[in-house]
Parts: structure tokens; C-alpha cells; sequence
């Protein structure tokens, strides 16, 4: 049985939540330096995909205008978001103190 989204954002260990959508070419940008964060923080960090067509309720909740955004939970709680693409560097550089 799948988690969630409440329950997967709920979790002690912070979730990082790509809103995107297959259309959006910064989107497919994003990927990549996503697994890359992820690889570099390993279990210190979750990364879940969210497609906003296919999920538009739960973009509507968190004000997802725009994609890629970026929403990083902890406990339930939005600690850091972010519209747009961010190279690598400056992506660990924004969420690591909020691990």
C-alpha cells in the first residue's frame, strides 16, 4: 500500500517534493540535480516527484503556480520552497542547514 502524501510529509526525516509536470522542459532539467542532491545527502534526505496535472488538488494546496517548484518538509511543515531550476551547488547550499 502506497503512503500518503500527508503521511510521506509527516516524516522526521525531510521530504523534498518536486511539483512538475512532462511538458515543462526546466522540469526535465531538474531531474537529474535532483538525484544528484540525493545521492550527495543520502538518508538524510527523501525526494518525491509530484505531477501537478495529475495531482492539481494537492498542487492547489501548497500554491504550486508555476513548475518545477521545489517544497521541502519536515514533520508537516514547509521549511524552504522554490520556483525554478537551481544548479546543484546552490540547492544543497539552501536545504542542508535545514536538515
Amino acid at each position: 500500500m502506497k503512503a500518503s502524501f500527508s503521511e510521506i510529509i509527516r516524516s522526521e526525516t525531510p521530504v523534498l517534493v518536486d511539483f512538475y509536470a512532462d511538458w515543462c522542459g526546466p522540469c526535465k532539467m531538474l531531474s537529474p540535480i535532483l538525484k544528484e542532491v540525493k545521492d550527495a545527502l543520502g538518508d538524510r534526505l527523501k525526494v518525491i516527484k509530484i505531477d501537478v496535472d495529475q495531482h492539481q488538488a494537492l498542487a492547489g494546496r501548497y500554491q504550486v503556480r508555476g513548475v518545477p517548484t521545489m517544497v521541502l518538509f519536515k514533520k508537516g511543515k514547509v521549511l524552504w520552497r522554490q520556483s525554478g531550476v537551481l544548479p546543484r551547488d546552490a540547492l544543497l547550499k539552501a536545504i542542508k542547514p535545514l536538515l
